[in-house]
């Protein structure tokens, strides 16, 4: 004799299984090529090329946003690991492309992300400001380079400022501690270019007289 309802568990079990599978697979899928279409948005910008960047990261919204759709009926899946992520990687062009045009960084609403994975994006963005930083001073626009210096300190202040646990803000303090180290390589590089700068100059002066 069968075990009574061992059926009926099963259908259950596999109407439930068989939605969060698929959601899954939607949200996964929207999320891997999200992050790809972040980075290319990212390296975009660093190339100068803003309308390409803005293209990319118009279809990145539209990803998060499939991703999120696919498993608004499934917490389980709208909060894994993958979607966090992508999210994460989104932000992080976002913010990228705000600090390095000198505009208002958006909010999290605005780009459909939380607070948390947000805010690692900030953090994450710092490091593509450093390269945007060697970039300058390889260019000799050593007022650019500080004014970016300048916006990477004030990123990390903000960052410092949230003392939140981890679980909550996703591995912020390592993003922040990240940060850090990040400026004060910088800092030590536009010294360095600094005092070069002044030397060189110097040393034209002496020769021209």
């Amino acid at each position: 004799m069968g075990v009574p309802g061992l059926e009926d568990v099963e259908a259950a079990a596999r109407l439930d299984l068989d939605g969060k599978f698929a959601a899954r697979e939607v949200a996964l899928s929207s999320s891997r090529t999200l992050i790809r279409t972040s980075a290319n948005a990212i390296r975009a910008l660093h190339r100068g090329e803003l309308e390409r960047a803005e293209e990319l990261m118009s279809e990145g919204s539209e990803l998060l946003a499939r991703a999120r759709a696919a498993a608004r009926e499934h917490p389980s899946v709208l909060h894994a690991g993958f979607v966090s992520d992508a999210a994460k990687e989104y932000a992080e062009a976002r913010c990228t492309a705000a600090l390095s045009q000198g505009k208002r960084l958006p909010l999290p609403a605005e780009i459909g992300v939380e607070a948390a994975p947000n805010l690692n994006g900030l953090g994450e963005a710092v490091g593509e400001l450093r390269r945007r930083l060697l970039d300058l001073l390889r260019e000799g626009e050593i007022d650019a380079a500080e004014e970016t210096l300048a916006a990477m300190v004030e990123v990390l202040d903000l960052l410092a400022s949230l003392d939140y646990p981890d679980g909550m803000t996703g591995g912020l303090r390592r993003t922040t501690d990240v940060a850090r180290a990040l400026i004060e390589r910088s800092r030590a590089d536009l010294t360095t270019t600094v005092v070069q700068e002044r030397l060189r100059a110097d040393l034209q002066k002496h020769i021209d007289s």
